[in-house]
């Protein structure tokens, strides 16, 4: 024991692993965090593992992801890992985010542990969609046309822009390349940020469902929090074992296993499940530029919560209006996520559009005016209690038993 305090990395270890102080009242809601690092870990090495027999190609790439499904040994078991450990991220990646809003784990002094944490969001999402290039099937080549051509709406250079990053004047060779040097590079960026995450945590330390300092009560991270953590990672291979040797391409889509043809257009583009809400917003804006911006703005407005949330209580648990804001907000999001699958038709068209913009009005105008209403009656509040025990005070004893 005293080697690993004394140990200058052994004692890093210790200080962040074992002996780390954290608030007694955490529940599994806190579990999330080393669920997301245990996905990294899985993602970083079965990605190692295919990069091994994958070939960059456009004659080649789908045959060689063909080659590891059915002649490496187990390469279908790394490939279907890979693949569904990616929408488990994202799961886990949209609960955490959710959990962060509800107890209002953004603000202060753990502003820079959420701004890390949208970033660590915005590079996730970069790396999901090159890899769902890479195999290079229908859905791969025309959900990078599509994407791809996104950047042509920037104003002078967009064109020029979007043939730099395809090197060529569609989707080619080069483009393959590229996306796969940057796919594999990424999540050591991740790697880096999730890093980063944990050092800005250790700082000020969690945050906890009561919303109140919790110095008062804390216990040591080993062994209540590892064990604890130990429950919902097991589960959560379980979980992923089932996926993997039952429904290995339940989250997937089927167009992706007919090779890209870009003389043939599929009957509807769309990305993997969890850029759904995302692409629903890009669609709901008619004017390309605006949509790219609206797109990428509902991301980075995450970084404004911060700001906009001006309530003196913390998180949602102690707050009626904010609790049912938040829920409304969490139905939007589904909404979104169900209108990004679907043709670009009526009704879908009007419901997208009010979805939109009700998950922008909910950051801009919904936060920031419930926390003024509630500010505004806690002060009429403390100011009638106030008033009461200063009558109380002044009025004589025997007049106010009469009183009574």
């Amino acid at each position: 024991m005293r080697l690993l305090k004394s140990h200058p990395i052994l004692g890093l270890a210790n200080s962040y692993m074992i002996d780390s102080p954290q608030p007694a009242s955490l529940s599994y809601m806190w579990n999330f965090g080393s669920l997301l690092g245990v996905c990294l870990v899985i993602q970083i090495i079965t990605g190692i593992t295919l990069a091994m027999h994958y070939t960059p190609n456009i004659d080649l790439a789908f045959i060689s992801v063909e080659h590891i499904m059915r002649d490496v040994h187990y390469g279908w078991l790394i490939r279907y890992l890979h693949a569904n450990t990616a929408s488990f991220f994202f799961i886990f990646v949209y609960l955490h985010i959710a959990r962060g809003l509800y107890y209002g784990s953004y603000r202060s002094p753990r502003v820079l542990l959420w701004s890390i944490g949208v970033i660590i969001l915005v590079l996730m999402m970069a790396t999901a969609f090159l890899g769902y290039v890479l195999p290079y099937g229908q859905m791969s080549l025309w959900g990078a046309t599509v994407i791809t051509n996104l950047l042509s709406a920037i104003p002078w250079i967009g064109t020029d822009f979007v043939q730099f990053v395809w090197g060529g004047f569609s989707v080619n060779n080069a483009t393959l390349n590229r996306f796969f040097s940057l796919h594999y590079l990424l999540p050591f960026i991740l790697a880096a940020l999730a890093a980063m995450h944990l050092l800005a945590l250790h700082e000020h330390g969690s945050s906890n469902p009561l919303g109140l300092s919790g110095n008062t009560d804390r216990l040591p991270f080993h062994p209540y929090f590892t064990f604890k953590d130990l429950v919902t990672v097991f589960l959560f291979l379980l979980v992923l074992g089932v996926m993997v040797f039952y429904a290995p391409n339940y989250l997937g889509h089927s167009d992706n296993y007919i090779p890209a043809n870009p003389m043939q257009t599929p009957a509807s583009i769309v990305p993997e499940w969890y850029l759904l809400p995302f692409y629903a917003i890009l669609r709901s804006i008619p004017n390309k530029l605006l949509g790219v911006v609206a797109m990428l703005a509902s991301l980075l407005i995450l970084l404004a919560m911060p700001i906009v949330d001006t309530s003196r209580v913390r998180g949602s648990q102690f707050r009626p209006l904010m609790r049912f804001s938040f829920w409304t907000f969490v139905a939007c999001f589904f909404i979104l996520m169900f209108i990004g699958s679907q043709h670009v038709e009526s009704p879908y068209v009007e419901i997208g559009a009010t979805a939109t913009a009700y998950y922008f009005a909910w950051f801009l105008v919904v936060v920031p005016t419930i926390g003024i209403i509630e500010n505004t009656l806690m002060d009429i509040a403390l100011a009638e209690e106030t008033s009461s025990q200063v009558i109380s005070q002044k009025t004589p004893a025997p007049l106010l038993q009469s009183v009574v």
